[in-house]
């Protein structure tokens, strides 16, 4: 049975006229470990609404008297809490896009397989999980559920909260694994877009070949391969926030595109003519010097300047250390309750050597090296002795200036892949290179001992 990460039980209300629908999603999510309700009409599900508190609803489209876009519309306007999917046996772009708008935050085609079922109600689940992180009382409000204390945080908070009040582009700034995705969610969730998709785009995996359909979406028997309508990232958005990560990484075909939309608010769908009205808002996130990228030709002048109508610096975790002691207490407070641990404590000394660290990974690596300690530990006090080799006398090594570009990079790869527990591909995130690279690197230094090559 999967571990529950809330405190109290996920509760999901299935609705559907089909019986045998309900049994079939009642019995697979049940035994996932979620509370599982169900009604065969919207009336049914609108008196059990009322009466109790729901994390999720599914939906069929197709019901009779009263349908599923008319439950959608009606949970979304009284009851904003609550997340919604659509499943349906008739697929449209038209029903996608009318859900999408009325609130659902997945859509879901009959017959679907369990993963399929699984998949979608997970990541509606760690959406609301970050909502409601955002939300917490647990945090100060202008926190916005991010951690931080730090004077560099609350100039980010204030910056977070400018943002959220206006409807302006945003570029967010920061080296890998500050949490540039967490301060994008923060501003959309702060705005009046909060109950409107968010939806954010990898850069990096958008091939090409692929970047209208993959942005405006298609039409059946637009090209080969494309046998249903299908929405793109700016209809499914639509009166949301478009998350573009790792803009620094796009093509300058992708940068046209996402300029022109910018410009004029209207898409054009892969084989139509007919024109769609988006309002979306775009933030944009970066680990690169985009100014150097458009000095060199790799970035448009004009999108840059579309893009940076407010900027948003994140600090690297090194030049706020009064937060790392916070985010310690958090992420030991997160993983032993994730992972079904007790809760360890650290040393004086232990923590001494955390906050003087230089966390070239930032909090990615602060968070994986506490999930590592709190699973390998097997009593509750985690001393210097726990904590990676390279970690533990990074302070002092890093003093030393005698020493090559090529000594000092070889170094930190290796620190990078302890605090990993060998992992290259995070190792290969938070160094902000591809695996190739990576693997190319360590062809030309000495090999680290780490828990995965002894």
């Amino acid at each position: 049975m999967k571990q529950k990460k809330l405190n109290e039980q996920f509760k999901i209300l299935v609705v559907d006229d089909s019986l045998y629908t309900l049994e079939v999603v009642q019995r697979n999510l049940s035994i996932e470990g979620y509370q599982v309700f169900t009604a065969s009409t919207a009336e049914e599900a609108l008196n059990f609404l009322e009466a109790n508190p729901i994390d999720l609803v599914i939906t069929d489209f197709k019901m009779p008297k009263i349908s599923g876009l008319d439950l959608i519309r009606h949970v979304r306007e009284n009851l904003e809490d609550v997340e919604i999917m659509m499943i349906t046996g008739y697929p449209s772009i038209d029903g996608a896009v009318d859900a999408v708008k009325k609130g659902a935050e997945e859509y879901l085609i009959k017959p679907f397989t369990d993963k399929e079922l699984l998949t979608a109600v997970e990541r509606i689940e760690e959406k609301m999980i970050r909502k409601r992180t955002y939300q917490s009382k647990k945090f100060r409000v202008e926190s916005y559920g991010i951690i931080g204390e730090s004077a560099e945080m609350q100039n980010v908070f204030k910056l977070i909260k400018k943002a959220a009040s206006t409807k302006a582009n945003v570029l967010i700034s920061g080296e890998s694994g500050t949490g540039k995705e967490l301060v994008a969610r923060a501003v959309h969730y702060a705005s009046e877009r909060r109950s409107a998709p968010f939806v954010p785009v990898n850069c990096t995996a958008i091939h090409d070949n692929l970047i209208e359909s993959e942005l405006f979406g298609h039409v059946k028997g637009a090209f080969t391969g494309a046998r249903d309508s299908r929405a793109g990232f700016f209809q499914i958005a639509n009166g949301g926030t478009l998350f573009f990560d790792e803009i620094g990484d796009a093509s300058l075909n992708l940068q046209g595109k996402l300029l022109r939309v910018m410009e004029d608010k209207t898409i054009y769908m892969v084989g139509s003519s007919r024109a769609f009205t988006v309002d979306t808002r775009i933030i944009a996130a970066t680990n690169k010097d985009l100014l150097s990228l458009v000095t060199k030709g790799f970035f448009r002048e004009d999108l840059y300047y579309r893009l940076n109508v407010i900027n948003i610096l994140i600090p690297p975790l090194r030049e706020r250390t009064n937060d790392i002691l916070l985010l310690i207490n958090y992420f030991l407070e997160k993983f032993p309750t994730e992972l079904n641990r007790s809760v360890p404590r650290f040393s004086d000394d232990a923590l001494r050597v955390l906050v003087k660290y230089h966390w070239q990974g930032n909090v990615r690596e602060l968070e994986n090296l506490i999930q590592r300690l709190v699973v390998i530990k097997d009593n509750d006090l985690i001393e210097v002795a726990d904590l990676p080799v390279s970690m533990k006398f990074s302070v002092n090594r890093k003093m030393e200036i005698n020493r090559t570009l090529a000594e000092v990079e070889a170094e930190h790869i290796r620190n990078v892949l302890v605090s990993v527990n060998g992992n290259k591909t995070k190792a290969s995130e938070i160094l902000g290179v591809d695996r190739k690279t990576l693997r190319e690197k360590l062809k030309r230094i000495k090999p680290v001992n780490t828990p995965e090559n002894g």
